[in-house]
């Protein structure tokens, strides 16, 4: 496998820090730790442009009522950028899948084809309340499963010959969308249960994993594909991280120590409270890794579940909850080894983003670049 790591970055929409609380987190604040910056246009600006500037094809914009709106950021963001890619995240049963489908073209046409989708179907059933939707788990896939045909349909139709679809939560009549000049962005879809993989496998172009273990992972691909095998489909693999590459291993771990210093026990505590409640399969799968250490243990390798790979973020963060931590080479080495068993696009993010952007880009990027396993970026010969 050759040229075909697509490297993205993370866009901190609530805010940044330098501690593991409080700041581009992938689901709720807990508490802040480590000094805050403010999701301003002008800091994600900056956050952008380090993407940009490095091997970054995309930028990954969360959605929930914690951050800023995705669609808006990355419009305006557009304006601030030339060539990155920005991937935006959304609750599929919030909004209409004919109106998504309208969004997306006209993004497409305002950007020059800048745009890719990050279907987020929710696992916290509290959080989807406050939208006023109230279907379990099972239901909300089901929903998306019907989303996301109905935006394929609409893009796929034409004003001769429009696209209709009557199923059990939508009911869709006479609907064309024209994405021309370009094409539906690519869908990125994430979730870890028996239900999300039966929508990955029929709609997704992507599918997206939190990073465990690379071979716990195998074993995700290899169910996940035959799936989408039985589907006539193929689909390609993308897996969320955390990093911090540096120059030597003991400087990267010397970072790790210090986020976990900023933590004390009532940090994992409530973080621990706040995530029991998720409903969310991947979740759970992410809390597990951590789930034998009672509070914050003394060194950072404590928590380290594979060589290179370390669960501290899940200590007190919801979502993707283990990082890279290593040399640049050693980070390089870690990533070659996911794309070996077949992921080929990396989000990724650390504390500070701007600084962090840098770290990796100048460090591990260069590694994976000269060994040539990037795919090209505009801005690189």
């Amino acid at each position: 496998m050759t040229g075909n790591i697509h490297l993205h970055w993370y866009l901190p929409t609530n805010g940044d820090s330098r501690g593991l609380t409080g700041s581009g987190n992938d689901s709720h604040l807990v508490e802040f730790a480590g000094g805050f910056r403010a999701p301003t246009l002008s800091y994600l600006a900056e956050v952008a442009r380090a993407a940009e500037t490095q091997d970054f094809h995309a930028v990954l914009t969360p959605t929930g009522t914690w951050c800023e709106d995705a669609w808006i950021t990355t419009a305006a963001l557009s304006r601030e950028t030339d060539r990155l890619k920005f991937l935006v995240a959304f609750r599929p049963g919030l909004i209409s899948p004919t109106l998504v489908a309208h969004q997306a073209a006209t993004f497409q046409r305002m950007t020059g084809g800048r745009l890719l989708l990050n279907v987020v179907t929710g696992g916290d059933r509290f959080e989807q309340a406050r939208f006023g939707d109230h279907l379990d788990h099972d239901a909300r896939y089901e929903r998306t499963q019907e989303f996301l045909a109905v935006v394929r349909g609409v893009t796929s139709a034409s004003a001769d010959q429009p696209f209709s679809f009557e199923g059990k939560h939508y009911d869709i009549r006479d609907a064309s969308i024209s994405t021309r000049p370009h094409d539906l962005p690519q869908i990125f879809f994430g979730g870890a249960s028996q239900a999300a993989q039966d929508v990955a496998a029929s709609q997704a172009d992507v599918y997206l994993v939190w990073g465990r273990p690379p071979a716990i992972e195998a074993e995700t691909l290899a169910k996940v594909k035959a799936k989408a095998a039985a589907n006539g489909r193929s689909l390609r693999f993308g897996v969320r991280l955390h990093v911090i590459s540096r120059d030597t291993e003991d400087e990267a771990w010397a970072v790790a120590d210090r986020l976990l210093s900023w933590l004390s026990p009532d940090h994992v505590r409530k973080a621990r409270d706040l995530l029991a409640k998720s409903e969310s399969v991947g979740q759970s799968q992410m809390s597990s890794l951590h789930a034998a250490h009672d509070g914050v243990p003394a060194s950072a390798r404590e928590l380290q579940i594979h060589p290179g790979l370390w669960a501290g973020y899940g200590l007190v963060r919801g979502g993707a909850g283990t990082a890279l931590v290593g040399s640049h080479e050693q980070v390089a080495d870690l990533i070659e080894a996911y794309h070996h068993i077949g992921f080929d696009h990396f989000i990724l993010s650390g504390q500070p983003h701007v600084e962090e952007a840098w770290h990796f880009g100048e460090g591990a990027a260069t590694r994976l670049r000269r060994r040539g396993l990037l795919a090209p970026t505009s801005n690189r010969p």
